[in-house]
């Protein structure tokens, strides 16, 4: 597989493993009464009403070059919604928030299942060509999965962690709403390769015999 396939690939992975994380957090929404996300369209595969031109195309592609083909990360423009329409907005938020990350683990079960089940015809070279690709998948959804799980606004986790922090830790929530977004741009270059023990330890649970990373 050439790098320009192979970049191509990755990137349209990249795009439908964040599509339906940002469809996940509308649908949530929704189900708990907020409309937001379904007024503005955005609870639709259409990859047009979720492309972020730097967070979906450009960063992917700066990151594939500098790692030389290893690694691809970004986003796509995040689902809105309104938390006046919610019961209870800090239960709800910490709900939204939180099935992102599990519908990226849902989908890297779901390919995961599949990879194990042709890892033995894996000789076959077509078959060798789709054990690369189903790990590309498995691999790029935990990738996304733990990522946003690290509670630094505009991550989920800084969702799920303000929803679960009693009333009295407010000015920890003022202080990362305020500063969370230049604390994890510091984290990316100083504290990302932390997290690479526990992606790659859920990755090879999940892919199994068929890990190739």
């Amino acid at each position: 597989m050439n790098q320009a396939v192979f970049l191509i690939f990755q990137l349209s992975v990249l795009l439908f493993s964040v599509m339906i994380h940002e469809v996940s957090h509308g649908l949530m929404a929704l189900r708990l009464g907020d409309p937001t996300a379904k007024n503005a369209g955005r609870l639709t595969l259409n990859p047009m009403k979720h492309l972020d031109p730097f967070g979906s195309i450009i960063l992917p592609i700066m990151l594939f070059v500098l790692s030389s083909g290893t690694f691809v990360l970004g986003w796509a423009k995040p689902v809105p919604y309104n938390p006046l329409f919610l019961k209870n907005p800090k239960r709800g938020a910490g709900l939204i928030a939180a099935v992102g990350p599990i519908s990226n683990v849902i989908v890297a079960i779901v390919f995961g299942l599949l990879l194990r089940l042709i890892v033995p015809f894996a000789e076959i070279p077509i078959i060798t060509n789709l054990v690369i690709l189903l790990n590309i998948v498995v691999f790029i959804n935990v990738l996304l999965a733990i990522f946003n799980m690290v509670p630094l606004p505009p991550l989920d986790g800084s969702g799920i962690l303000f929803s679960l922090l009693p009333n009295r830790f407010v000015e920890i929530q003022r202080f990362l709403n305020r500063y969370g977004f230049w604390i994890l741009i510091l984290f990316l270059f100083f504290g990302f390769q932390f997290l690479f023990p526990i992606i790659g330890g859920i990755y090879k649970l999940i892919a199994g015999p068929g890990a190739l990373f």
